[in-house]
């Protein structure tokens, strides 16, 4: 509670300076000065490239720690980086544009002008310019200078192998003629006798590149109660616009500002778009709008429920009464009195892992070379021609490892017969792990993946910095790396529900499950996930066991290895989860839910009465690193707890990582593949155990280091995984361990197979599941000292499959030996009283 204090207490501050009307003019001056040294940087560019340009495109951005690297141009490294950025590899010489942006914005916050004017303007802008440079390249395409840019170069390559030169060149006279039709609007009334001017036959647009398009006397910050407000009665064109801005949270710290809005095309601007609801009369309290900020920040509903709204107002103790049981409700007194339930109440002062942690390899990063995409592309519509395989066009998504190529055949292609160069493209390019997808789910393209030459590594920092994975608003996000187009890819392990992860030896697998770990880490609260880790290879996951006290759970008997590593302790481990499956379950049912996600919020809002059992539950995952070596040294005793876990346990809260180098059939078994939707596949040795792991082919063309396929349903994603090293893991581990822990572990049901028999001889057993007639066979056994099944079957007048049966469970108890052959069976008890002795303590026991 008292971290939530504290967070509390900062919000005024920055809210403060939000409002601050020094805030935009010391933002506008910032956006004039950086369009100041955007002018210089571009100016100077046109004289300095022909110099500059080799260095920049050598070194990239780690030109600016090269000490002994001169440039020309007058502002320096950072300069010429900026302006090539921008010429070469962006608009070219529209990117003025980008400057005419920065000053009308600056312009537009030192005076306080409303920004939706600024966004229509730097929108049209932005068009404009993808035009012009693609203009310029058409006119200047065979200058070595890059007029039109990067950008506007291969539009124009694309379209000029679509529409021919002069289709394109009709083309953009056609896009010129629309754009000013549209811009101008040219009135084609031939009765103009009732012009008052000579501009009076052009009838000027709704809006104005240089003005805003609202009043004036708005703002960015426009507050939401006025002193004059309360003396006038607004319009309802006023209230209309007050609204309009009040639900895009702007605030105007100018109370005494008297200027009223005038210009009615913001007005009718904002009643098109937006419905705005009756204006109630009570006027906002300045807390509404900070729920309001909060939401749009992406903090949690519940959050914000929780803290504004009084608990005698969420819990009606009537109500609850009449709709569930007393069992499942908190007396009067107590839901009144109580606030909500925290789970992070015991370490509320736990400090997530900073990124600062992580490794950044954006030095080491590489850029693809243009020619090597031009000769790939080439390669490729060659190989295609010689059978005789025309194509309409090609375009390149490139990836950290890979390259996506999406070819458009030429109606009437048969699909089948691009499928089968696969091996013949992969000849020409003389490349490994070619892969064509024939045809790209959701597109009328086919998809031919060609590894990099030089390849990027996806850092998991790099992953995690990323607003994608910071503001996800997921149960279990798991940050696996990014996709052949470059975006970063996050997956809700809550959903999946459980994953399973193979591949051969060496690709990436280890690698794989620390960034999985290591996104539970940076993403939860200790209270909130507890993760159960079996490592058979005992040298895997050994690192984690510092956080016994923080996010691990286990036996209690196991607290010296809080990473299971023996077989025997894995199956009590299993059987333990079990158990807490089937205990979460009974307390679902006492609260009348479906799953946990509704069972903590009861829990949380003080429905549920923990005098009656019910508790806090965080999720739960459990990890198996080398799942082959359990199956071959446990079998069905390990296979049935996994099988009936993943078909149970989602519910509950209980989700499974399992990953084997050996996908095998006799491994990844049919009940294992059926409980296990998700599945990600690292290079594999061939088809049929890809086959084995995707029910598809593809995991045998992969190149390795990360590069995996993921597939859940029937969608095949081919991602880089994000690599994090050992040092970055320990030092993580460390930070987190350097911190207040809980004083126990969270430790799982104890499972000492309680009411269970035997002495370690054989299979143990249940005293209830003995056979009726197991004493009298035993006595007789004892009395003849000869343990065999046939005098059992014939003297007690048994058959043969029963009276094996007993013998069976008398060894299983320790009272007769295992077979000897065609030997009778050893009697271990010599007399009838120690035997009486010994099942009087079995049935007490």
């Amino acid at each position: 509670m008292a971290k939530k204090k504290r967070k509390a207490a900062k919000k005024p501050m920055l809210l403060s300076l939000v409002n601050d009307e020094r805030t935009p003019k010391v933002l506008g001056i910032i956006c004039l000065f950086v369009a100041l040294y955007l002018t210089l940087a571009f100016i100077s560019y046109f004289f300095t490239w022909t110099t500059d340009q080799d260095k920049v495109l050598k070194y990239s951005w780690g030109l600016m720690f090269q000490g002994d690297v001169v440039v020309d141009n007058m502002l320096g490294r950072f300069g010429a980086i900026t302006a090539n950025s921008f010429f070469y590899w962006g608009f070219g010489l529209s990117s003025f544009g980008i400057v005419v942006i920065l000053i009308k914005l600056g312009f537009d916050l030192m005076r306080k002008k409303p920004i939706l004017g600024t966004i229509k303007f730097a929108t049209h802008t932005i068009f404009i310019m993808a035009i012009s440079s693609i203009v310029l390249e058409f006119c200047f395409y065979q200058s070595q200078f890059s007029w039109g840019g990067v950008m506007g170069q291969s539009v124009f390559i694309w379209m000029s192998n679509f529409f021919g030169k002069l289709g394109l060149l009709l083309f953009l006279v056609l896009l010129l003629i629309l754009i000013t039709t549209w811009f101008i609007n040219p009135n084609l009334n031939p009765s103009l006798d009732k012009l008052s001017s000579p501009v009076g036959a052009i009838s000027l647009p709704s809006f104005n590149f240089f003005s805003s398009g609202e009043s004036s006397g708005g703002g960015y910050f426009e507050q939401l109660e006025s002193k004059n407000a309360k003396d006038s009665k607004p319009t309802k064109k006023s209230a209309n616009k007050q609204m309009a801005a009040d639900d895009l949270g702007y605030v105007d710290l100018d109370a005494n500002d008297t200027k009223a809005p005038a210009d009615n095309t913001a007005v009718d601007d904002g009643s098109v778009s937006l419905e705005i609801p009756d204006v109630p009369k009570a006027k906002p309290k300045p807390k509404v709008l900070m729920d309001i900020e909060m939401e749009v920040l992406g903090e949690p509903d519940t959050q914000t429920t929780n803290k504004e709204v009084p608990m005698d107002a969420v819990l009606d103790p009537v109500k609850q009464m009449n709709e569930e049981s007393d069992k499942l409700i908190v007396q009067k007194e107590d839901v009144t009195t109580l606030p909500p339930f925290d789970p992070t109440q015991d370490l509320s002062n736990y400090d997530y892992p900073p990124i600062d942690l992580l490794k950044d390899y954006t030095d080491q990063r590489v850029q693809i070379d243009r020619a090597e995409l031009e000769a790939n592309k080439n390669q490729i519509v060659e190989t295609l021609s010689h059978y005789k395989i025309s194509i309409t066009g090609i375009r390149a998504t490139i990836g950290p490892t890979v390259t996506l190529y999406e070819i458009i055949p030429t109606p009437g292609t048969k699909i089948k017969s691009i499928k089968s160069l696969e091996n013949d493209i992969a000849l020409s390019l003389a490349a490994l792990g070619i892969r064509i997808i024939a045809p790209i789910p959701g597109k009328g393209t086919i998809g031919i993946e060609v590894p990099n030459k030089k390849k990027n590594i996806v850092s998991f920092r790099e992953v995690v910095s990323t607003d994608k994975f910071q503001h996800a608003k997921m149960q279990l996000p798991l940050a696996l790396g990014k996709t052949i187009s470059n975006e970063v890819f996050i997956a809700d392990l809550a959903k999946m529900p459980h994953l399973l992860i193979a591949g051969a030896t060496g690709q990436g697998k280890s690698v794989g499950i620390n960034s999985i770990i290591m996104s539970l880490l940076y993403k939860q609260h200790p209270s909130k996930v507890k993760i159960v880790m079996i490592d058979p290879k005992k040298v895997e996951l050994f690192p984690y066991s510092k956080l016994d006290k923080h996010f691990l759970t286990f036996l209690e008997d196991e607290a010296e290895e809080p990473i299971i590593t023996d077989t025997k302790k894995a199956i009590n481990t299993l059987n333990s989860l079990t158990m807490e499956m089937d205990s979460r379950y009974d307390l679902l049912k006492l609260a009348r839910v479906r799953n946990i996600k509704e069972y903590n919020k009861k829990f949380i809002e003080r429905k549920l009465n923990p005098n009656k059992g019910h508790k806090y539950m965080p999720y739960i995952v459990l990890i198996i690193d080398e799942f082959a070596d359990l199956i071959m040294t446990a079998g069905k005793e390990i296979e049935l707890p996994i099988a009936r876990l993943a078909q149970l346990s989602r519910a509950i809260g209980i989700h499974l990582i399992i990953a084997t180098q050996r996908p095998t059939t006799n491994i990844i078994t049919g009940m294992i593949k059926a409980n296990f939707p998700a599945r990600l596949a690292y290079k594999v040795t061939s088809q049929i155990d890809s086959r084995t792991i995707l029910d598809t082919k593809g995991a045998e063309q992969l190149i390795g280091m990360g590069d995996m396929l993921f597939t859940i349903g029937s969608d095949v994603i081919r991602l880089q995984c994000a690599f994090v090293d050992t040092p970055e893991v320990e030092e993580v581990i460390d930070f987190i361990e350097g911190q207040q822990g809980y004083p126990e572990p969270y430790f799982l049901p104890e499972y000492s197979e309680e009411g269970d028999l035997g002495d370690g001889s054989g299979k143990a057993i249940k005293w209830s599941d003995l056979d009726q007639h197991f004493e009298d066979a035993a006595r007789l056994v004892v009395s003849t000292q000869s343990g065999s099944t046939s005098m059992i079957q014939r003297k007690m007048q048994l058959g043969y499959n029963r009276a094996g049966r007993i013998m069976d469970q008398m060894y299983s108890l320790g009272i007769v030996g295992a077979t000897n052959g065609s030997k009778p069976r050893e009697v271990l008890f010599h007399t009838e009283v120690d035997l009486n002795n010994y099942l009087e303590h079995l049935k007490n026991k």
